[in-house]
């Protein structure tokens, strides 16, 4: 199990660093797009598409990142009150219970999702829009997996704190439990 978690592990921090390179090209774009608007009054229509495509593959990679980092939003204020045992099985609980089922529904539902944009050769709507907007919406799909890839993290580093502190349970104290 060890393994698999750093696999998995090392797989979502590489995942992570994509999404730092993509929040660098977004930023370089954005500072394109600014110079080439006030200073040049040269509007360019793919170039701003191209912002909000970078801001979702950054955004849509980033939340398995962010789970894996267990850096999402919770109520800590009772959370951080419970032990390593109730935390680890309230993060099973959450995983499996709330987050797997729409991660499962959303990546079955945004396969379709792509590939009518792929047949259909979908484009921009604008004028010097961006062609290819199956590309964009693959990142639904595509951050789905990722997404169940670091469920399957969170499972199993949580049942690994079960494991280790169920075999130090009987040398706490009362008062931890």
């Amino acid at each position: 199990m060890k393994t698999s978690l750093k696999i998995i592990g090392k797989f979502i921090d590489m995942l992570g660093n994509f999404c730092s390179l993509l929040m660098i090209l977004m930023i370089l774009n954005v500072f394109y797009d600014v110079i080439m608007r006030y200073f040049f009054n040269d509007v360019s229509i793919g170039m701003q598409e191209l912002e909000w495509h970078l801001f979702a593959a950054m955004f849509m990679f980033g939340i398995a990142y962010t789970l894996k980092e267990d850096g999402h939003v919770r109520v800590d204020i009772f959370y951080d009150a419970m032990t390593k045992r109730k935390q680890a099985f309230i993060n099973i609980f959450g995983s499996l219970i709330f987050a797997l089922p729409i991660t499962l529904l959303i990546f079955y539902y945004s396969i379709n999702y792509t590939m009518e944009a792929y047949t259909m050769g979908e484009g921009s709507g604008d004028p010097g829009g961006l062609p290819h907007r199956w590309i964009v919406r693959s990142v639904i799909p595509l951050s789905s997996a990722f997404l169940m890839l670091a469920i399957v993290h969170v499972v199993l580093s949580q049942i690994q704190t079960l494991s280790t502190h169920g075999s130090n349970n009987a040398s706490t104290t009362e008062g931890e439990q």
